[in-house]
């Protein structure tokens, strides 16, 4: 069970109507992680306005999850001409202009960037963290309504891959999504880059290995290709990790031919070909967002397009689809729709 401190009020810089609780939460799952991760975490709670004034009152909660590299604190970020993500979502409760409830910001950042909120002995169990830890937190210390038809999950591309699978998995805990560029449809999202993985590592004489090496002695993202292969070590850790936590790469470093065994464990994570025997868990969601842009350049607009079509397979139609001009990047301002129609969705009433 995971520990915690005492929760904190954070100033966001956006004078919120509502308020920001911080927390520093210390995992027993992620104890002793094979990447020396930390298994004290950051999370972050924001409270709708009138939180503190009606104490009888519960309120749905959206989990909100970032994308590969993506930190928790960057959700405070502020990008010019643009309204923070908390700023923007604290305006829809403060109008009205959606019911309230609460903003979870989980932290599951690892040292290859990102977990895909998949146990994995190659980075650690962020799934386990997320639904057994987070959750059972954020619902004994604030008033939430504790049923799966009032908790939702959004995110972007691998957060969009998290919030795709994370319903599936768990039903008991998740009654909606919003999926935005989220990764899916393998053979077009991830395929194409084996390739050019291939053409960078021989540099390092076919060893990804070597290549990492080399990557944490120097300041970040200085090498062309850096962010290829690290996104490349940092799957294959969370797909396709040896009992140790040894990444193996889907591909055969000095060709690129397909390691077919080790493929195939990828495509098992791939949220389309999830959804036939996902079927009922879906089925009894009460709200589906899918959104990407038509020039996505990881082809996210396609696995947008195939899991809607796998969900109208299994018969679920009522689902928020939107390809939208744009392409991977800077996407961000199209969160708060999507919180908007999740809380219209997991609200009393709905």
């Amino acid at each position: 069970m995971a520990a915690y401190a005492q929760a904190v009020s954070v100033d966001v810089g956006g004078g919120l109507a509502g308020r920001v609780d911080e927390v520093t939460m210390h995992s027993t799952v992620l104890e002793g992680n094979v990447l020396g991760d930390p298994a004290d975490r950051p999370l972050y709670v924001y409270l709708p306005p009138g939180y503190d004034d009606q104490p009888a009152r519960r309120y749905p909660a959206i989990y909100v999850i970032q994308g590969y590299t993506g930190q928790v604190q960057g959700w405070f970020n502020r990008v010019p001409y643009r309204t923070p993500f908390l700023e923007a979502t604290d305006a829809l409760f403060a109008t009205g202009t959606a019911p309230s409830c609460l903003i979870v910001l989980v932290d599951a950042f690892t040292r290859y960037g990102g977990s895909q909120f998949v146990d994995s002995p190659g980075t650690g169990r962020y799934h386990t963290y997320l639904c057994d830890e987070v959750v059972a937190y954020v619902d004994a210390r604030y008033r939430t309504l504790d049923d799966p038809a009032h908790r939702g999950i959004a995110g972007k591309s691998s957060g969009g891959f998290g919030a795709m699978i994370t319903p599936m998995l768990r039903p008991d805990l998740f009654g909606g999504l919003a999926s935005h560029a989220g990764d899916g449809l393998y053979e077009q999202n991830y395929l194409p880059a084996f390739g050019k993985a291939v053409r960078l590592l021989r540099e390092y004489d076919a060893d990804i290995h070597r290549w990492w090496d080399d990557f944490c002695s120097r300041p970040a993202f200085t090498k062309d290709g850096d962010e290829d292969l690290l996104m490349m070590l940092g799957l294959s850790a969370c797909f396709s990790a040896e009992a140790d936590g040894t990444p193996v790469l889907p591909f055969e470093p000095l060709t690129g031919v397909v390691r077919e065994d080790v493929w195939q464990r990828w495509l098992a994570w791939d949220p389309i070909r999830m959804v036939p025997t996902h079927a009922d868990a879906l089925r009894g969601l009460r709200g589906i967002w899918l959104d990407a842009g038509t020039r996505d350049e990881f082809y996210l607009d396609l696995a947008a397009v195939a899991f809607r079509d796998a969900l109208r397979g299994i018969g679920v139609t009522d689902v928020a689809f939107e390809l939208f001009d744009g392409g991977h990047f800077d996407i961000g301002y199209r969160y708060p729709a999507a919180v908007r129609y999740l809380a219209e969705r997991l609200s009393p009433g709905s």
